[in-house]
């Protein structure tokens, strides 16, 4: 086998574990919607706006993007989706509790390698073992331009997603 054998198999594993790992977190949150307004709360209690719509977003955008990368079509697009998911949830909800994911409230260790590494591995490709590959689908794939259009497409739908939806809750020493 070639180098580039092996670094597609890399890419395959890395695309595979993001991928499902994030199908099963929208599975997870799926449950969670049918059964319920908690997950709608608890976004609404973030200062997300519309609830239900929020709770819907995330469940549908893991499920999609999971799968997407576990086949590995659309693949910048898919990382670029998963890092903007880890990118919303370090700003809303885990930034405020520190680095450490066993600090009281969970820290932003996890979210933040998230959106990192889907960033970082969405501008090296699919890798020879994806359904981009099989269909010929061509991408930016020379680092130069993949490594900043993923960044680009993350940061900037986070930054659209939060100026549309969120408005931080003050806090309780703010507000005396």
């Amino acid at each position: 086998m070639t180098d580039a054998d092996w670094r597609g198999i890399a890419l395959g594993i890395a695309r595979v574990w993001m991928g499902g790992m994030m199908f099963a977190h929208g599975y997870r949150h799926l449950k969670s919607v049918r059964s319920g307004p908690g997950m709608a709360n608890w976004f609404e209690s973030l200062g997300l706006k519309n609830g239900t719509l929020q709770a819907w977003n995330v469940t549908l955008t893991e499920l999609v993007f999971g799968a997407m990368l576990v086949a590995g079509i659309l693949t910048p697009l898919s990382y670029a989706g998963v890092a903007s998911i880890g990118l919303v949830a370090w700003v809303t909800n885990h930034m405020k509790n520190g680095f450490f994911i066993n600090s009281p409230g969970e820290g932003y260790e996890y979210v933040a390698s998230i959106a990192v590494l889907a960033i970082a591995l969405g501008g090296m490709g699919p890798g020879r073992f994806s359904l981009d590959a099989t269909l010929d689908l061509e991408f930016p794939f020379d680092l130069a331009v993949a490594l900043p259009l993923t960044a680009a497409v993350a940061v900037g739908g986070t930054v659209l997603f939060l100026g549309a939806f969120w408005r931080p809750p003050k806090s309780e020493a703010a507000a005396d």
